[in-house]
């Protein structure tokens, strides 16, 4: 008698439209013979069909952590539409297993979709993050690492694809991970800059305080929000006066993400501010002070205590 998953299995390869959500799921946790099965009926199907249907897998996970579907997001990395392996890649974020590693690599080094290998960057910053905390082996991290760096500074890939794998290697705390942040920043790309300045937040390096304190001020709108955002990642108390500043800014984007930043850093400076912008006549000021001050009493800041 054949399983669920082999019955869904069969009707995919024979269907011309994506099947219902209780069916999909008896796909969760399918085993080696049944993914034996699935991939040929996958290859059969329509691109259409392939692009719905993965969506609809990846949409299904995040609404259940109970349903697993990475056997299936992992064959179609390899699948020969570029919205599909993209969208398996998504599917795939939350997977901390080693052994993806070298087909995510695959991807940003080798892949004809630019689209895809910045994905697959992205998805290596997961990676470059365990290591940092010390729970990668060193030779994985070695794989991630030089990876990511040799795409970031690589003039032959597309901007996009640099800029994320900048970023995604930025929790890093290595020498080369820094001389990399800086010689973006003082490149002539406004993309790179801008990917710097992202960088330099995840980096958690105090000495990137001064870059950011400077830019803080520049004429550069989002120059000036990506300098607030990686401030409030930093932490560093010291600049709460210059975020406060910030809230004044003309452009709503860089006064929203100085808030932002304040309910990151905490401290009874913060909080204090955050709690007089709950009375301003801007909606969207009072919401994103309530969303700050939700995130201090969440982090555990113990001057959030009382609110």
């Amino acid at each position: 008698m054949a399983s669920p998953a082999e019955d869904t299995i069969a009707d995919l390869a024979n269907s011309t439209e994506a099947l219902p959500a209780s069916r999909l799921i008896t796909l969760s946790n399918i085993s080696s013979e049944e993914l034996k099965l699935f991939e040929p009926a996958w290859d059969r199907i329509s691109t259409k069909l392939r692009r719905e249907t993965i969506h609809h897998l990846v949409e299904l996970a995040e609404d259940d952590i109970a349903l697993n579907f990475d056997g299936i997001f992992k064959y179609c990395l390899g699948d020969a539409d570029t919205e599909v392996r993209t969208t398996a890649i998504e599917g795939l974020w939350e997977n901390e297993d080693t052994p993806l590693i070298k087909p995510l690599v695959k991807l940003l080094e080798q892949d004809s979709s630019p689209e895809v290998q910045a994905t697959a960057a992205t998805a290596l910053g997961r990676f470059a993050l365990l290591a940092e905390f010390g729970k990668l082996r060193p030779d994985y991290q070695s794989i991630v690492e030089q990876s990511l760096l040799t795409a970031a500074s690589n003039t032959n890939k597309a901007m996009e694809v640099r800029c994320r794998a900048l970023e995604a290697v930025a929790a890093l705390g290595q020498p080369e991970v820094g001389k990399a942040i800086k010689e973006a920043y003082e490149s002539q790309e406004p993309e790179l800059k801008i990917s710097a300045m992202n960088s330099m937040g995840k980096n958690c390096d105090p000495s990137w305080l001064p870059v950011l304190l400077q830019e803080i001020h520049s004429p550069d709108a989002e120059m000036r929000c990506e300098a607030a955002q990686a401030c409030g990642e930093l932490g560093e108390e010291e600049v709460v006066p210059h975020l406060i500043e910030m809230v004044d800014d003309p452009d709503t984007g860089v006064a929203l993400a100085a808030m932002q930043a304040l309910g990151k850093i905490g401290g009874e400076q913060a909080k204090r501010y955050l709690k007089q912008c709950l009375d301003d006549q801007e909606d969207l000021v009072k919401q994103t002070a309530k969303e700050a001050l939700d995130e201090l009493k969440a982090e555990g800041d113990p001057f959030s205590l009382g609110m």
